[in-house]
């Protein structure tokens, strides 16, 4: 059966240093929620970077909180022109696909067009992604939304995961969101 992903793209060392400061805190923050949530329900999660000797690997704190997930090396600017990356989803049997990272206008966005036209139900996470510059950013969202995607929160993909509050996970993953 299906499984929901979460896919973290190019959130590395040069490109978040320059992402638009005023949300960069809050997308890696939201990011770290994810993959606590993703790890803890046994989501699978893959990690994407963006030409790595040119732009850094991912920032050491979602690293170690992703012990254990490889890195897809990528110079397309869609994963979905990965074959790597579409044989690592298709041998998760992932279905909806979640993605989150950097830039929502261009990786993340040309990402969620490929794998709607190839069939994938996509959700990308409003307050875990980031552009340089906001107009970018709200114009990758926008642009997602008319193509279909559904454009959502952490708060509301987690609690949409854990389904029920009378649970060992819910009381885990709650005390993310009063941090």
């Amino acid at each position: 059966m299906p499984r929901p992903a979460l896919i973290v793209v190019d959130v590395q060392e040069r490109l978040f240093a320059a992402m638009d400061p005023e949300r960069r805190d809050l997308m890696i923050a939201n990011l770290k929620i994810l993959a606590t949530a993703a790890r803890r329900l046994g989501h699978p999660v893959v990690m994407t970077e963006q030409y790595p000797n040119g732009l850094g690997h991912t920032l050491p704190e979602l690293r170690s909180l992703l012990d254990g997930v490889d890195p897809v090396e990528k110079t397309a600017f869609s994963c979905g022109g990965v074959p790597s990356f579409v044989e690592r989803l298709q041998a998760l049997d992932a279905g909806p696909v979640i993605l989150a990272g950097v830039e929502a206008h261009v990786c993340v966005l040309l990402t969620a067009l490929d794998l709607i036209a190839a069939g994938f139900s996509v959700s990308i996470v409003a307050d875990a992604v980031c552009s340089r510059r906001r107009e970018n950013l709200d114009l990758g969202l926008a642009q997602a939304r008319q193509a279909g995607v559904v454009v959502t929160s952490t708060e509301t993909l987690v609690f949409h995961w854990l389904g029920r509050s009378d649970t060992d996970a819910f009381r885990e993953m709650a005390k993310l969101f009063k941090e």
